[in-house]
C-alpha cells in the first residue's frame, strides 16, 4: 500500500514538469515554423471615368478607356446551367480565399471568389448561376460597390452592361440578338 503510494506521489511529481495547455500555447512555436502574412492591402482604385465595354464572347470588362481592366463579367457554361464568372483584377495572395461583396440596386450579395492563377497573376474570381436572384445587384440602374477585404473597394458606375450580360446569360448566349446586345459598339 505505501508502494502504490510512493509510486503515485513519483507520477504527480512527473506530470507536475509538463506545463498545462494554454491559450498562449502559439507563443512557443519557434519563429522559423510560423506562417507568413498576407500581402498589405490594396488601395481602392479611383473609377472616375470607368465603364463598361464589351470583351470577347458574351463578356464586359470594366475600366478607363486605355487603361487595365479592373473587373470582368463573362457568361459561362457551368455543367449545371449558366454562370456568372466574376474576375476582379486585382493581386491576390496565392490559393488565398475571400468573399466579395457587391453592394447596390437595394441588394447585398456575398460571393465565395479564390485567387486563381491566370498564367500572369494571381486574381479574384467567382461564380454566380446566372438564374440566381442575387445576380439581380447588378441588374439595377444604379452604381455598385464591389469589395474584397486587402484589394479595396471598387465603384462600379451605373451601365446597363451587366444587366445585359446577365439577361443574355440566362437565355442562349450563341442568339443573335445576344451578340447584338453585348457586341462592341
Amino acid at each position: 500500500m505505501l508502494r502504490a503510494f510512493a509510486i503515485g506521489v513519483a507520477l504527480a511529481g512527473l506530470a507536475g514538469c509538463k506545463p498545462p495547455a494554454t491559450d498562449d500555447y502559439v507563443a512557443r512555436v519557434a519563429l522559423d515554423t510560423a506562417q507568413s502574412h498576407p500581402s498589405e492591402p490594396l488601395a481602392s482604385p479611383d473609377t472616375e471615368g470607368a465603364l463598361w465595354v464589351p470583351g470577347e464572347g458574351v463578356r464586359i470588362l470594366y475600366g478607363k478607356p486605355g487603361e487595365a481592366p479592373l473587373m470582368a463579367l463573362a457568361c459561362e457554361d457551368g455543367g449545371e446551367g449558366r454562370r456568372i464568372h466574376i474576375t476582379r483584377f486585382a493581386a491576390a495572395d496565392p490559393r488565398a480565399k475571400a468573399i466579395l461583396a457587391l453592394i447596390g440596386n437595394g441588394h447585398v450579395v456575398r460571393l465565395n471568389v479564390d485567387a486563381t492563377w491566370n498564367g500572369r497573376a494571381w486574381l479574384w474570381e467567382g461564380y454566380a448561376a446566372a438564374d440566381d436572384s442575387r445576380m439581380e445587384v447588378l441588374t439595377g440602374p444604379r452604381r455598385i460597390e464591389a469589395t474584397i477585404a486587402g484589394a479595396g473597394s471598387l465603384e462600379l458606375n451605373p451601365s446597363q452592361q451587366p444587366r445585359l450580360l446577365v439577361e443574355a446569360c440566362l437565355r442562349d448566349p450563341r442568339s443573335p440578338a445576344v451578340q447584338e446586345a453585348t457586341a462592341p459598339a
